[in-house]
C-alpha cells in the first residue's frame, strides 16, 4: 500500500449504521478505523456521543476516539494532522484504514485539504461575545440564518464556537462561509478516496433515532451528565452543548421533565440528521447506499484492491 493507494471513507448521517458495516468488514479484512467524528473525540462523552462500545472496540481497533478533555479544543485542522499519522501507521502495519464518520467538514478536509479562510480576529470575536452576553446566541445565530442560510444550517443549534467563526469570516472577508467552503472543491486531493455513504429511508432513519435516544437513557445517559457536571465541566462548554447534554441538564435542574428532555433529543436529533442529508447529498464524490448491507459488496472489493484479508 503507497501513496496511490485509495483511502477509504464510510459516511452517512447519525444512526445510519456506519459502525455496524465498519464491524461487519473486520469479520473478513484486517481493517483499523479512524474515526471522523466532532464529538467522539472528547473523553468522558461515551453514551451521548454513541461511541463503539468496548467490545466493539476489541474487535475493531478505533483510532481518534478520546484524545482530548471536554474543555480541551479540538478542531478540523487538528483532525487532519492526526488522521494522516494514523493512516501512515494503520498502512504501515499492512492494515487497511477505514475512515469511519459523519462530521462531514472533517472528511472534506482530510481529502481535500482545509478551505482558505481569514485568521481569527480577536477584535470581532469580542465584539460578537458581547453580543451573546447581551442578547444571546440565539440573536447570533438568527443573524446568521439571514446572511447565510446556507452555513448557518450545516451548524448545530447553540454551537457558540462555529456560529462566531462563521460570522468573523464574514465581517473579515465580506464572503459567505459556505461560498469559501464550496469553492475550495475538488482540485488536487490529499488522497485519492473511495466514499461510501449509507444513506437510510428517511422515515427509517428517524425510527432508529428515536430508539437509540431511548436506549442512550436507559444505559445511563443521566449519570454520564451529572459525573460531567461533577467532574467540573461547565454546561457552556461547546463539547457540553451536544444535542443530547443540554436537555437532560435542563431536566436535572427540574425545568422540563424527562419525557420533554426525550422528545426534545430525539427532535434535535432528527434535524441534525437531515443537515448532515443536505450536505451529503451534494457531495459529487459520495455514492451512496440505502444499507449497510447493499454497500457491504462494494467496499469488500474497495479493500480486496488494497490487497488485504484477514
Amino acid at each position: 500500500m503507497d501513496g496511490k493507494t485509495p483511502l477509504i471513507v464510510i459516511t452517512g448521517p447519525t444512526c445510519s449504521g456506519k459502525t455496524g458495516l465498519a464491524l461487519l468488514l473486520s469479520r473478513k479484512y484486517g481493517v483499523e478505523v479512524v474515526s471522523a467524528d466532532s464529538m467522539q473525540v472528547y473523553r468522558y462523552m461515551d453514551i451521548a456521543t454513541a461511541k463503539p462500545t468496548p467490545d466493539e472496540c476489541l474487535a475493531l481497533p478505533h483510532h481518534l476516539i478520546d484524545v482530548v478533555n471536554p474543555d480541551e479544543q479540538f478542531n478540523a485542522g487538528m483532525f487532519v494532522r492526526m488522521a494522516q499519522e494514523r493512516i501512515g501507521e494503520i498502512r504501515a502495519r499492512e492494515k487497511v484504514p477505514l475512515v469511519v464518520g459523519g462530521t462531514g467538514l472533517y472528511i472534506k478536509a482530510l481529502i481535500y485539504g482545509l478551505a482558505p479562510a481569514p485568521a481569527r480576529s480577536e477584535k470581532t470575536r469580542t465584539a460578537l461575545r458581547s453580543i451573546i452576553e447581551r442578547r444571546g446566541l440565539g440573536h447570533l445565530e438568527s443573524m446568521l440564518k439571514r446572511m447565510d442560510p446556507d452555513m448557518a444550517s450545516m451548524i448545530r443549534k447553540n454551537d457558540a464556537v462555529r456560529v462566531i467563526r462563521a460570522l468573523e469570516i464574514i465581517f473579515e472577508t465580506g464572503q459567505k462561509p459556505i461560498s469559501l467552503f464550496m469553492a475550495h472543491g475538488f482540485q488536487n486531493p490529499t488522497y485519492v478516496a473511495r466514499i461510501a455513504c449509507i444513506m437510510p429511508e428517511r422515515d427509517a432513519l428517524y425510527r432508529d433515532i428515536d430508539k437509540r435516544v431511548l436506549r442512550m437513557v436507559e444505559t445511563g445517559l443521566l449519570d454520564e451528565t451529572r459525573n460531567l457536571l461533577e467532574m467540573g465541566y461547565r454546561e457552556d462548554l461547546q463539547s457540553m452543548e451536544t444535542l443530547a447534554y443540554r436537555h437532560v441538564i435542563s431536566h436535572l435542574r427540574g425545568e422540563i421533565n424527562l419525557d420533554e428532555a426525550i422528545e426534545l433529543i430525539q427532535r434535535d436529533t432528527r434535524r441534525f440528521a437531515k443537515r448532515q442529508i443536505t450536505w451529503m447529498k451534494a457531495r459529487p464524490d459520495h455514492k451512496v447506499f440505502a444499507t449497510i448491507h447493499k454497500a457491504y459488496d462494494e467496499v469488500s472489493g474497495w479493500i480486496e484492491k488494497a490487497g488485504t484479508k484477514r
